[in-house]
């Protein structure tokens, strides 16, 4: 039965119903850690004055977790890994999306450990690895996503700079070598192999030598090693792996980072300073290389629009990349020129992806440069202060209910 209240108007009745009526939103969030300060500060493009700013133990690189729920900010030098609450909840519901947003803030007391690094997100888990640990930690998301810290040890046979990952039932790790080394040396990577839960092994050594940079595409896994790049799919103790050799006509070069797409089953990949390759682990060829004119800088794909990418070289440009023809279709002038040479940590640009824009740090000049994946052309600058170095952008479109 329905019910009037005395006085009230159509109008009035038309309002308070407007009032509970579904908005749609959309809310890109960028949190980005400074090169020489220890601290996180985040901001939503669409207000990009209203900014929050965290203090963490040294400098970070900022890893999106639970769907963006979560960000792990991860300390190698300074043996930290901080956890943030990004604020921003988008939910699938099939034919609609909706989205929460409330303020970022820190969650749990850090996890510490000695030189934590990479950072795997699969099957509902988020591992990281310290590296002269010899051990990762694993931590569910949805646990994450409600703050809630509570990370299982997965024990390693011997301390090395890897990656460990859920995978069908079972866990995925690298694996060193045994022989002795000198001094701070790393030991040498050999491969991947499946281990059970309690670390004994339930496969073959799949060999990878040199093993370095992972990612997801599809069913597959894909790393880069000194051979090629190695491919994982299936499930159980007996995953199929398989090896990508270099093609004979790719200049004498190795992969050692990797993107995979979300929306088609294609990997993009370093090749040596100055090239890409894309990577097909079904069809043949299953790698096509594109050649730089520059060295890189740092390479993104677009998730909206998944036979895009895009790569910063170090002459301060920005080339659109076509994945289904391997080649650059576009090139823009975004920045000044920032040297390859120096350290691989020296503080230079790195990419983002936030919709139909590309939210780019530039550390020399001390703010965010947001460009348009159409265009390539700047749209807007936001000034942070500081040398601005790692992000990372969660967010999204829904319903605000």
């Amino acid at each position: 039965m329905q019910h009037i209240l005395p006085g009230a108007t159509a109008l009035s009745i038309l309002l308070a119903g407007a009032a509970w009526a579904d908005e749609t939103q959309t809310v890109y969030r960028v949190i980005v850690a400074d090169h020489a300060a220890p601290r996180l500060t985040v901001l939503d493009l669409s207000t990009p004055d209203t900014r929050w700013t965290f203090d963490v133990a040294g400098q970070a690189k900022p890893y999106a977790l639970a769907g963006g729920r979560v960000v792990a900010a991860v300390q190698s030098n300074d043996d930290h890994v901080h956890f943030l609450s990004t604020g921003v909840t988008v939910q699938d519901h099939g034919d609609h999306a909706d989205i929460a947003v409330a303020d970022p803030a820190l969650i749990g007391a850090p996890l510490t450990g000695p030189r934590p690094f990479h950072v795997v997100s699969h099957d509902g888990h988020s591992v990281i690895n310290f590296d002269k640990g010899g051990y990762a930690l694993m931590l569910k998301e949805d646990a994450l996503a409600a703050g809630q810290i509570a990370p299982v040890e997965f024990r390693q046979s011997r301390a090395h700079h890897g990656f460990v990952t859920p995978f069908g039932g079972t866990i995925l790790s690298t694996v060193a070598s045994d022989a002795p080394v000198e001094g701070d040396a790393a030991p040498a990577r050999l491969g991947l192999q499946t281990f059970a839960a309690d670390g004994s092994a339930a496969g073959e050594l799949a060999p990878c030598t040199a093993i370095h940079g992972e990612a997801f595409s599809g069913a597959y896994l894909a790393a880069g090693c000194k051979e090629g790049v190695l491919t994982v799919t299936g499930s159980g103790a007996e995953p199929t792996y398989r090896m990508l050799p270099y093609p004979a006509e790719f200049p004498e070069a190795t992969t050692g980072t990797l993107l995979g797409s979300t929306a088609m089953q294609v990997f993009l990949g370093n090749h040596g300073p100055d090239g890409l390759v894309v990577i097909d682990p079904v069809e043949a060829p299953h790698m096509r290389r594109i050649a730089l004119p520059f060295r890189r800088v740092d390479f993104a794909l677009d998730p909206a629009q998944p036979a895009h990418g895009y790569v910063l070289t170090e002459d301060g440009s920005l080339h659109w990349v076509d994945l289904l023809k391997a080649e650059i279709v576009a090139s823009a002038r975004v920045t000044e020129a920032y040297s390859m040479d120096g350290d691989w940590n020296d503080p230079r640009p790195r990419l983002a992806m936030a919709g139909d824009r590309i939210v780019m740090s530039d550390p020399r000049a001390g703010l965010l440069r947001v460009i348009s994946a159409e265009t390539l052309q700047e749209l807007s600058t936001v000034a942070l202060g500081g040398q601005p170095y790692t992000l990372t952008v969660v967010g999204g479109s829904g319903l605000n209910h």
